[in-house]
């Protein structure tokens, strides 16, 4: 069963939300919470397996109360779920750790798989978030900028760093293995020893280290 908190300081939208989801036997609302306040403590208490997480919320918003939570349990899944489009909120959940960034006006079959892909580990953003990353990735390329730090700073070899570059630029790990002539096996197992090497949870955090490391 899949332990889900809503976090959203309208009712109406709250309580839609709750119904919509509860109509799969796999997912249970174990709380609902009108801040952001409320959101961080209510997972200290209930511990659920996602938070589905509005933006502009009273007390303290969205993008904070990420922030806290996933310093508190990183191991809480959160999924920005709202109205706005802005760059500036997308790119903060991104470095704050969220798990997924889509729109409200999202149908309800594809809440529902939305949230059982991240409880499962896959991280979903909306294409505008992969976007920013991928034009620091190719603004940095394109106008020569040196790296801040190298690779072996990090003691990341030439096939990592390779691999690295790949991911950002959203390659699948097929496409990875047919572009390097590795086994898909190999490059699972390269990308999870990045993670550990660098202490991270995740392609997403991946992609921001490297970009904000001079990596790519």
């Amino acid at each position: 069963m899949i332990k889900v908190l809503i976090a959203e300081d309208i009712a109406l939208f709250r309580d839609g939300l709750k119904t919509i989801i509860e109509q799969d036997q796999e997912i249970k609302v174990i709380g609902c919470a009108c801040n952001g306040k409320e959101a961080v403590e209510q997972c200290i208490k209930h511990v659920p397996d996602i938070v589905l997480m509005d933006i502009k919320m009273p007390v303290l918003n969205g993008i904070e109360a990420t922030r806290l939570i996933k310093e508190t349990n990183s191991s809480i899944r959160v999924l920005i779920l709202t109205t706005f489009y802005e760059d500036d909120d997308m790119s903060k959940a991104f470095e704050f750790g969220a798990d997924g960034y889509v729109l409200k006006d999202l149908e309800q079959d594809e809440l529902i798989t939305t949230i059982k892909n991240i409880v499962k580990g896959l991280n979903v953003f909306h294409r505008r978030v992969v976007d920013n990353v991928r034009k620091q990735y190719h603004s940095k390329k394109e106008t020569g900028v040196a790296s801040e730090k190298s690779g072996a700073e990090f003691n990341l070899t030439e096939r990592e760093l390779d691999i690295i570059r790949l991911i950002i630029e959203g390659k699948k790990n097929k496409e990875i293995c047919e572009l390097l002539f590795i086994t898909e096996g190999s490059v699972k197992n390269i990308t999870s020893k990045i993670l550990r090497k660098l202490n991270l949870e995740d392609r997403t955090q991946l992609a921001i280290f490297a970009v904000k490391n001079g990596l790519i």
